[in-house]
């Protein structure tokens, strides 16, 4: 069973007249960790994505890239996304439902984040309201402020991409303690990691440019260093 028929099913679950914030707190077990995953993100993208005042196709297009969903299961994907934009509960109810569910795993709150900024750049344009609207949820997920200044380093294009802000050190870091950190990045975000952790098997992709931005990261602090 794919996961949006999972999710399909988790949806039709849910009494009459409950909103869609109220699906978080059925999925707790490990088992449906995944599933719980990719509701939040969707979730949370839906809202975002009406903080610049429009919904436009690159950002419904975001969710596909993000996800990989198959043709037969976008039907599922977009009753979870017209869902989530049209309930009345504000995006802060949603974030904090999501806090409560991944209680205690700051990686797995930092893989979501980092779907709702990949969704945010969809359309090229970084709107001062979806800053303001990750900061909001990176404060509710109780996230360090330098993670959320990491990731829009990483994801905003007029924004220069300091080496030592992507790697989460700083230029009088010990290059030892600078390797341990690099290291300890990229095993933590390895796909067979990322899956461990809820993260969906269609959505580990979003692993390619993390690593690819923390290795470019590492490769600039290293040069310096040699």
């Amino acid at each position: 069973m794919s996961i949006w028929s999972r999710i399909s099913d988790a949806l039709s679950a849910l009494a009459a007249g409950e909103s869609l914030s109220q699906v978080f707190d059925r999925l707790r077990s490990p088992r449906e960790r995944s599933v719980a995953f990719a509701i939040a993100v969707i979730a949370l993208g839906a809202k975002m994505a009406k903080a610049d005042g429009q919904v436009t196709r690159d950002e419904v297009t975001a969710f596909r890239e993000v996800f990989h969903i198959a043709a037969q299961d976008e039907a599922g994907a977009a009753k979870v996304f017209n869902l989530a934009r049209q309930d009345v509960a504000g995006f802060e109810v949603y974030a904090a439902r999501i806090k409560a569910m991944f209680s205690g795993e700051p990686e797995t709150l930092r893989d979501l984040l980092e779907g709702l900024f990949h969704i945010a750049m969809a359309d090229g344009f970084y709107h001062p309201n979806e800053d303001a609207f990750l900061e909001r949820v990176t404060e509710i997920f109780e996230l360090p402020q330098a993670e959320f200044k990491a990731l829009r380093m990483r994801f905003a294009p007029e924004t220069h991409q300091d080496p030592y802000t992507v790697l989460g050190v700083t230029p009088d870091t010990p290059p030892d303690e600078i390797r341990k950190v690099w290291r300890k990045l990229v095993r933590e975000n390895h796909p067979d990691a990322m899956i461990a952790r809820g993260v969906p098997e269609e959505a580990v992709h979003l692993a390619q440019k993390r690593m690819a931005d923390i290795n470019r990261a590492w490769d600039e602090i290293a040069g310096v260093m040699s």
